[in-house]
């Protein structure tokens, strides 16, 4: 079975001949660029790191990577395609605090502190990021909280740029065609809680407070910059179909990171009221107009989001953030299991991927994969989130060893 059919079938709801892995098919499962290093070095490979994602200094899982680690999914990003195209040496090279050389994607702009510390620059040469002299990666730098949300200010994109349409549509055949990956699809996607609270130009307007008080107080017109939202990521997924076409198995259709540790971040009666009419129409276009399935990212405990999400047609959930309030494997499959796909949740990146030993590592694993594949597909294996800079290699390892073994079906 080739690895596209394996996640075609665990995405079907359809028993594949094991649990397909994901390791770097988006920004939320990658590994941080000196990890990657590392695991290399395990390995005994040996190729230049390009960074796909300068904030996160995620790094590019590379075929030979994917080939030792029995990966199933590759990334389509529409901000990094043309850089996902590119040569190596076309990038900019820097050596990160720890010493790991990489490449940045061209016209990368970092500028270093007197005090050590890196800012990184928009075309502009405004700086919108900041990572500490020895930081493992970048944190936007915040605007003002705004007193109150200017709705005639939320102008979101309504159109892509032809260049990057025709570099989209480039990578999605080459990675069709020369590879027999899934190929994830990722761009345009809708963000109306918790990340968009991080960029000044979202919906928020860097303003989360002012945003969740507005879901309460100003109902109707959170509805309409919602709904114009919608739109504008309509728009640009019908741009992007047409680049791509049935290549992609699915699409990130929105990250919204809506928990924390302990709950939800609204409440789900809410949430449902407010934000899921929105997803609905959403992923109602996607379902008429494509052949993806829709994919959502979204953090924390989200368990009384569950339900709704797969009533508005949600196929996907992650990262399945299994150490917070609610989110047990045992329990979301009893409750959700085959009617949403769980792409996650297979190891615990907060305590027992970065600080645990390699054999507690694999039997984490194996418990996470007895619970999550105890049904006809509908799982994907990857770790909770991006796997950090200074996560042992042999943690790494053990963690992708035991999906394989623990995957088979």
């Amino acid at each position: 079975m080739t690895s596209r059919e394996r996640v075609a079938k665990a995405l079907s709801f359809e028993r594949p001949d094991r649990v397909p892995i994901d390791l770097g098919g988006m920004r939320a499962s990658g590994i941080a660029a000196p990890a990657y290093a590392a695991l290399q070095k395990r390995l005994g490979i040996r190729s230049p790191i390009k960074v796909l994602d300068a904030m996160q200094i995620l790094a590019e899982v590379e075929p030979a990577m994917q080939q030792a680690l029995h990966v199933d999914v590759v990334p389509l990003d529409v901000d990094a395609a043309a850089w996902q195209l590119a040569q190596v040496d076309q990038g900019v090279r820097k050596r990160l605090f720890r010493g790991t050389e990489v490449h940045f994607p061209p016209g990368t702009n970092i500028a270093e502190q007197p005090n050590g510390d890196w800012l990184l620059r928009d075309r502009a040469g405004e700086p919108y990021a900041r990572m500490p002299k020895d930081g493992f990666y970048f944190d936007f730098i915040r605007p003002t909280m705004a007193g109150k949300i200017d709705p005639s200010k939320f102008r979101p994109p309504q159109t892509v740029p032809d260049e990057q349409l025709e570099a989209v549509a480039k990578l999605a055949r080459r990675l069709h065609e020369d590879t027999d990956k899934a190929v994830l699809g990722w761009g345009a996607a809708l963000s109306v809680v918790g990340l968009s609270a991080l960029l000044a130009d979202n919906i928020t307007q860097g303003s989360l407070d002012a945003w969740l008080a507005m879901l309460i107080t100003e109902k109707p017109t959170a509805h309409e910059m919602m709904g114009r939202y919608v739109d504008s990521v309509i728009k640009r997924l019908e741009l992007y179909h047409q680049a791509v076409g049935g290549r992609c198995v699915a699409w990130g259709m929105a990250s919204d990171d809506a928990g924390t540790q302990r709950s939800e971040l609204l409440s789900p009666e809410l949430y449902a009221e407010m934000v899921k009419p929105h997803y609905k129409r959403l992923c109602g276009w996607i379902h008429a107009h494509t052949p993806w399935k829709t994919f959502l990212h979204s953090c924390g405990c989200v368990h009384g989001y569950i339900e709704h999400w797969i009533e508005a047609g949600v196929d996907i959930l992650n990262p399945v953030q299994v150490s917070a309030a609610r989110m047990e494997p045992r329990r979301l499959m009893q409750e959700f299991g085959g009617r949403i796909v769980f792409w996650g949740g297979g190891c615990d990146t907060q305590r027992v991927l970065p600080l645990g030993r390699p054999e507690e590592v694999r039997e984490h694993v194996r418990q996470n994969v007895g619970a999550f594949a105890a049904g006809d597909g509908g799982f994907v294996f990857t770790q909770v989130h991006n796997i950090q800079a200074n996560v042992p290699a042999e943690n790494i390892e053990a963690m992708l060893a035991a999906a394989h073994e623990f995957g088979r079906c």
